[in-house]
């Protein structure tokens, strides 16, 4: 085998490893036990998730001269967060990862917080997503409850 070949298959087992280790569960550490919104997953509801508030949130109004924008957090989720979560936000086993109703439990500004920064096993996203996504998906979130 040649020795190019050997690199990139390590190159890719090393970035396949750091994936997975991005979603890796820790305990939660937090006064009162309240789980914080990591990605990863959570035990699978019984029932069927109930219907999510609408998906799209409004980015503030356009300086002057500028335009608006639509953000759908629902977009933003599927493409950052899900494979940690999972497509149901069920947390996919883990239940500190479980979103279905993280608004019951954090407000926006705790779950915009945890999006922008991570911890408790969640990268943050500060400077992944825009301040406008975050907001959209913090608001989206925090009405999950």
């Amino acid at each position: 085998m040649r020795t190019e070949w050997r690199y990139a298959i390590l190159a890719a087992i090393v970035a396949s490893m750091m994936a997975v280790t991005a979603c890796g569960s820790k305990t939660n550490n937090q006064a009162g036990g309240t789980a914080t919104p990591t990605p990863a997953a959570t035990p699978a509801p019984a029932s069927t998730p109930a219907a999510t508030p609408t998906p799209a949130a409004s980015a503030p109004p356009p300086a002057a001269g500028g335009t608006t924008t639509t953000v759908n957090a629902e977009s933003i989720v599927k493409a950052n967060c899900i494979s940690c979560h999972g497509d149901t936000l069920d947390g996919r086993g883990a239940a500190n990862k479980n979103l279905q109703k993280v608004g019951a439990k954090l407000s926006k500004d705790q779950i915009a917080n945890q999006i922008n920064n991570g911890g408790n096993g969640m990268p943050g996203f500060k400077g992944k997503l825009k301040p406008e996504e975050v907001t959209a998906v913090a608001d989206w979130l925090a009405a999950k409850k």
